[in-house]
């Protein structure tokens, strides 16, 4: 394989320049021809395709967001959008493409491979870890340690006036991302999709924690679950300490990635290339009690995240 291309699509996520970086000098690095696709699967539809060469991924490891930039893509769902993406692909003598994105863009890579016989590598780029194939996904530290800051300096503030703060964190169906920073920031309570929840014990732990001598509370909730400020509102209709409601929002998706989300690119981006170089496609990456691994991308989409309630466990027997 000479020639290969390259997009992000779907919600960005810190790591993603990294990976595309690993990917081009990979590439370059074995004698093959990068060409970035601009905007996701849109860019296959507008023929947005840029040659990258190993000065096009100076000085970006290290920042936020996306360099091809990103775009959700709905013609890509029908078989007209699909066609117009592999006719993009022969123009340009594209042999294969790395995919870097979540469950939806995975879909779309799994479609080019087994449909369409393009030769597509997925790599998981998204906050929400919400792929249960590989133990983390790309850019999920990195909003972790974004929402742990951000909790640490509201826990100053709320155990100065005495109150009860309601987080709101990103995970419509995946609550990984409140479970990881709930725990790491001590918080007392976390509230997730994937769990049950109480008002009248959420309350009776505040008071137990109260009477143990805590000055503040902080609950960590998912958006899936609902907003912090509705569950907010209705907590406090039933408890006497004072509730602040804060939604963190997209600043999880930005900034500099961490060390980890570093690592996992690099290792992401060059194992892709392999594959490809190899002429191996239909495959997704990811990683595996620490180890870079490879399955077929279909089998990868098709297995249903599970919760870890060992973690959740932890949180009950720590946090008071």
């Amino acid at each position: 394989m000479k020639r290969i291309g390259l997009l992000t699509s779907g919600g960005d996520a810190p790591g993603m320049n990294a990976a595309i970086r690993a990917v081009v000098r990979t590439a370059i690095y074995f004698g093959m021809e990068v060409y970035g696709i601009e905007r996701g699967y849109a860019g296959l539809m507008d023929d947005i395709v840029i040659k990258q060469e190993m000065r096009s991924v100076s000085n970006i490891v290290q920042c936020g967001g996306t360099k091809l930039r990103t775009a959700r893509c709905l013609e890509m769902l029908t078989k007209e959008g699909q066609e117009k993406a592999v006719k993009t692909l022969e123009k340009h003598g594209i042999e294969g493409l790395v995919v870097i994105g979540g469950d939806g863009s995975f879909r779309g890579a799994k479609v080019l491979s087994e449909q369409y016989g393009v030769p597509t590598i997925g790599i998981p780029g998204t906050i929400d870890n919400d792929l249960q194939y590989t133990d983390y996904t790309l850019g999920f530290d990195t909003a972790v340690n974004t929402c742990l800051d951000i909790i640490n300096k509201l826990r100053d503030t709320m155990t100065s006036h005495e109150r009860v703060s309601v987080v709101e964190v990103m995970g419509r169906h995946c609550g990984d991302i409140a479970l990881y920073s709930g725990i790491a920031s001590g918080a007392e309570i976390i509230v997730v999709p994937e769990i049950s929840f109480d008002l009248e014990n959420i309350v009776a732990r505040i008071n137990r924690s109260r009477a143990n001598g805590k000055h503040s509370n902080i609950i960590v909730i998912a958006e899936g679950v609902m907003s912090a400020e509705q569950f907010a509102k209705k907590l406090q209709s039933i408890t006497t300490h004072a509730v602040r409601p804060t939604c963190i929002g997209h600043v999880q998706r930005g900034g500099s990635p961490s060390m980890a989300d570093r690592m996992l690119a690099a290792q992401f981006g060059n194992k892709a290339v392999r594959l490809l170089r190899d002429g191996i496609g239909n495959r997704a990456v990811g990683i595996h009690d620490n180890k870079i691994i490879d399955m077929d991308i279909i089998e990868a989409v098709s297995m249903k995240k599970k919760f870890n309630y060992q973690l959740y466990e932890t949180l009950q027997m720590i946090s008071m």
